[in-house]
């Protein structure tokens, strides 16, 4: 076979701790002749000399704190190949403090191995790493049955622990290809058909590597470019802005219609770019690339390209999903984390749990109100704003994702579905706020006719340094020249959110708004003209805070051309404009509204 044409696959060995994973591996590398020239004899020599027995784990295990501790800590790779592919495999650590390192390991595995101690049996992370293979989306598994050696090759032990884990597997929805009675250290059955098991009639492990299916090539499913920056250019003329990103799935040509998602714009591709390449009017799944487009759209990092012609992403903010969770606090509701889910980075809770799993019996924990570390968790998670993806049968690289808790990756899982129905954690918390509000006896119309306005709150919006705040003081001083009841709020996002994921600046953002919505309500209660200015906001995040400040009147100006511009606005003004024409433009607008009242005159 050519090269340059064949196939190449990335396996993921899994197993319980000492169950022979990394020896496994170092036998397929012997036997294949796939190590460096002197590699064997070099580690059978260091083992001499340090009085070790030679194990063909150490063959992988570079690691010094590995060797002596006889673990793997981190995931491995190496490379060998077969008469019909090349293969990635991946060690993976079996101990139950590295199953993060696991699922990292495994993230981009298209086919696994699950090694099972004859002697030990099937142990906890057994059956764990098997679950975690199921909601991983690996469809492709090989259970080897390890050691036999030290059990005399027993066919019925092996029959045993074939019995039992089919019947897990089974409840999982994972069905292997095959099983396979081996003894990674002595080579039986691991490339050639072992002589001391003659009962066995199936393949080898080399066999049962190349039986594993290619998926259907990334390239040749639906569009997915998760959007990673925008580049603009100025000089010698070159006015482009370039969308860049990696392709995930599918490819993108000139002359494509495209969406994103989740903003629903659309344009057309007009050029396909790419850094230090010749000229090309395409790109494929697992290149990174960039795309210029015919119309001028404002988009942010986080959105997802599709082609119009082709089925496209989920949009949603409640997503149905399997969660494993490592964090060494519990995954707890009403607590704010953050998603990652390709190029997006969005602030989110868990919003109900559905049934915890105890992975090592497969019992469900009834009425569980937390997710425990290394519980395995369906569960509802809902984000601040819409948010695009895919469930992972249908396309794994937007169907999974992690949960980020002060910095630290915590959990990890796939999106079974899009959950649409149902009110959100904001509606809710509004909704309990207002019942509790023991309302003032001076109304909202006995404050407007003392202070000749209605209170509403003025979000001034853009980007920094185009002269926001010098609008916003500038307005507040008109309107108290008037005689209006008005303040200008300029505390700072830092000041609000001190001493609380200080080093997140995606919660940190969530919660200065949070506060600064539960602010601006009161002071609007209270029948005050409110001023604030925020940077960097979009129209998800503007919404909440109208939502908290409601029933209460929220204006938003926008100072320049950004992604809020055009979106929910009131009021658009140029970059930089002027202080006063800003102001009178403003003023113009209030009085329009909460300025003029039949009942009175300003």
């Amino acid at each position: 076979m050519n090269q340059e044409t064949r196939e190449q696959m990335n396996v993921v060995i899994v197993g319980h701790v000492d169950h022979g994973k990394s020896t496994l591996i170092g036998r397929l590398l012997a036997d294949t002749g796939s190590l460096p020239d002197g590699k064997l004899e070099a580690v059978k020599e260091n083992c001499r000399k340090t009085s070790k027995p030679f194990e063909y784990a150490f063959l992988l295990d570079a690691l010094k704190d590995e060797q002596s501790q006889g673990i793997t800590i981190d995931t491995a790779r190496c490379f060998f190949k077969s008469e019909t592919r090349d293969y990635i495999i991946i060690d993976a650590p079996g101990h139950i403090e590295f199953l993060k390192n696991m699922i990292t390991g495994a993230a981009r595995a298209e086919a696994a191995m699950l090694v099972i101690d004859a002697h030990e049996g099937i142990k906890e992370n057994s059956k764990r790493h098997g679950y975690m293979m199921s909601f991983l989306g690996i469809k492709n598994i090989t259970v080897c049955v390890n050691k036999m050696d030290m059990v005399d090759y027993d066919e019925k032990i092996f029959e045993d622990i074939k019995k039992e884990y089919s019947e897990f597997l089974d409840e999982i929805n994972l069905i292997p290809l095959h099983f396979i009675p081996i003894s990674a250290r002595d080579g039986e059955n691991m490339t050639e058909t072992s002589s001391m098991m003659p009962w066995y009639k199936g393949v080898n492990v080399l066999d049962a590597l190349d039986y594993f299916k290619k998926a259907l090539p990334n390239y040749a499913k639906d569009l997915r470019f998760p959007i990673q920056d925008i580049y603009k250019f100025t000089s010698q003329g070159d006015d482009r802005r370039i969308f860049a990103g990696r392709v995930e799935s599918g490819s993108i040509r000139k002359g494509d219609d495209v969406v994103f998602l989740p903003s629903g714009k659309k344009s057309k591709v007009t050029s396909v770019e790419g850094f230090n390449i010749s000229e090309t009017n395409e790109a494929f799944a697992g290149q990174s690339s960039g795309v210029c487009l015919d119309t001028q759209i404002y988009l942010r990092p986080g959105e997802i390209m599709c082609r119009a012609d082709q089925r496209l992403a989920h949009v949603s903010r409640k997503i149905k999903v399997n969660i494993f969770w490592m964090g060494k606090q519990p995954f707890v509701k009403n607590k704010n984390y953050k998603l990652k889910i390709a190029t997006t980075q969005v602030p989110v809770v868990l919003s109900e749990i559905i049934s915890v799993l105890d992975a090592s019996e497969l019992s469900s924990i009834a009425n569980k109100s937390q997710i425990d570390r290394h519980d395995v968790a369906e569960c509802v998670l809902e984000t601040l704003k819409p948010i695009t993806f895919d469930d992972v049968n249908h396309i794994a690289e937007t169907g999974r994702f992690v949960v980020v808790d002060n910095y630290e990756i915590a959990g990890g899982g796939i999106i079974i579905a899009p959950v649409f129905e149902g009110a959100s954690q904001l509606t809710e918390h509004i909704k309990k706020r207002e019942f509790s509000w023991e309302r003032s006896d001076i109304t909202p119309e006995k404050r407007g006719f003392k202070y000749q306005h209605k209170s509403a709150l003025i979000v001034i919006t853009g980007e920094t340094n185009v002269g926001k705040i010098d609008i916003a003081k500038a307005l507040e001083e008109e309107l108290f020249k008037l005689g209006k009841f008005t303040y200008f709020l300029g505390i700072s996002n830092e000041f609000l959110t001190r001493g609380a994921n200080a080093n997140d600046k995606t919660i940190n953002k969530l919660q200065h708004l949070q506060q600064l919505g539960e602010l601006a309500h009161v002071m609007t209660d209270s029948g005050l003209i409110l001023i604030t200015s925020v940077s960097d906001v979009d129209v998800y995040e503007i919404e909440m805070l109208k939502s908290l400040n409601r029933p209460n009147k929220t204006f938003v100006v926008n100072v320049g051309d950004n992604q809020l511009a055009g979106e929910g606005v009131d009021l658009q003004l140029g970059e930089k404009e002027k202080s006063d024409v800003g102001v009178r433009k403003i003023v113009d607008l209030l009085l329009k509204s909460i300025l003029v009242d039949p009942d009175y005159s300003i």
